[in-house]
């Protein structure tokens, strides 16, 4: 008997429930419940994409620091010998710097077909960064460290005559505007100010095709493409003069990889052949004139914190919510409506309803001649 007492009030605890149970006879499922889950995974998938994202923020202010020194790197191979040709840069206050931290190295202009394909994509991604300006943060976002940002060496040690000069190297300016000089003959610097010693250059000799593999201000960041890295400049004329006007603006970069106080530019070419008979007047060679900007830049790189993408993420789930269920309750009565004007579905008459009423109407029709004839009678 205490077994089956133990045994009963067990069933009954197991049996108890104290929410109340729909019949399923009343339950009626929709499509619309898979399909809000099935747009809120997307949605929520698509937002979390959206959080690991990041994206670039530029703030200007004044550039305040006019003491310290500007760093120029050079690397451009001039299509002259290298005792033919010097570099010097002269600042606004007539100030000639020495090119000491400038190496001069005999080199091939030619490139190899290696270097050649790397000189095209260069090219191609200069192209897509001047069409689409929304591109410029992609740069500062990868920072790809160790990538082929420079001219690849050559494969092998070739039998072709060394016709050319690379002039590479850094050297320290004053935060003023200046030029760089590259022009014939090694510069010398005396009390009326500086010149070229291009007396005993035969001018048959003069060739000022170049090509920049790289020229950047301030601290080098490797992967960051400067708007004249991989520029060449061809030309058969010996009087040729190449002038490229910068304008540099003082950048401090800060990103999830990188921080650097670097500088960015923006540059306008101009060339033109010198014949003073028909008045163009000047020195054959590359000038580079380039002049500082007042404003600095300083580009952060953010990230959207994880309360934000908590509370979209709740609202992208209470809006599908609510959205579908204003969606279902709206295609529901305009559906109902249609049916009860056409007399579709459940408001289409039922057969026993279409007898009865056929039943009531002949019993109608002939309860009058029943009491005519009784009346008779």
């Amino acid at each position: 008997m205490r077994r089956l007492s133990k045994k009963k009030a067990l069933s009954l605890v197991k049996e108890l429930d104290a929410f109340p149970k729909v019949s399923e006879s009343f339950v009626e499922t929709t499509a619309s419940g898979g399909t809000a889950f099935s747009a809120m995974a997307i949605l929520a998938v698509l937002e979390f994409f959206v959080y690991r994202d990041t994206w670039m923020k530029y703030e200007y202010e004044v550039d305040k620091d006019f003491s310290s020194k500007l760093k120029i790197n050079v690397d451009i191979t001039v299509a002259m010998k290298c005792q033919h040709v010097g570099a010097d840069i002269l600042d606004l206050a007539e100030t000639m710097i020495t090119s000491t931290g400038l190496q001069y190295q005999p080199v091939i202009f030619e490139l190899t077909p290696q270097q050649r394909l790397w000189q095209r994509t260069l090219h191609l991604i200069q192209s897509r960064l001047r069409e689409e300006h929304a591109l410029q943060e992609v740069p500062y976002k990868t920072l790809l460290k160790g990538a082929p940002t420079a001219l690849p060496p050559r494969e092998s040690s070739s039998i072709e005559p060394l016709d050319a000069c690379r002039i590479h190297g850094h050297v320290y300016v004053n935060k003023v505007a200046g030029n760089l000089h590259i022009t014939v003959g090694k510069p010398i610097h005396h009390p009326q100010g500086h010149a070229h010693i291009a007396a005993f250059v035969s001018h048959e000799s003069y060739n000022f095709s170049h090509r920049i593999d790289h020229l950047s201000f301030g601290e080098e960041v490797p992967g960051i493409i400067n708007p004249l890295d991989g520029t060449e400049k061809i030309t058969y004329n010996n009087n040729q003069m190449y002038q490229y006007f910068i304008t540099v603006v003082p950048t401090k970069l800060n990103t999830y990889e990188i921080a650097a106080d670097t500088h960015q530019f923006s540059v306008t070419e101009r060339e033109r052949m010198i014949n003073h008979a028909a008045g163009s007047h000047g020195v054959s060679g590359i000038f580079v004139k380039y002049d500082t900007s007042s404003l600095m830049v300083t580009v952060s790189e953010q990230h959207m914190p994880l309360w934000q993408f908590l509370v979209r993420l709740c609202g992208i789930i209470g809006g599908i919510f609510s959205t579908t269920g204003m969606l279902h309750s709206l295609v529901g009565f305009c559906f109902n409506v249609i049916c009860c004007r056409f007399k579709l579905g459940v408001y289409r008459p039922r057969e026993d309803s279409l007898l009865h009423n056929q039943m009531n109407n002949l019993t109608n029709h002939q309860s009058p001649l029943l009491a005519g004839n009784a009346g008779l009678e």
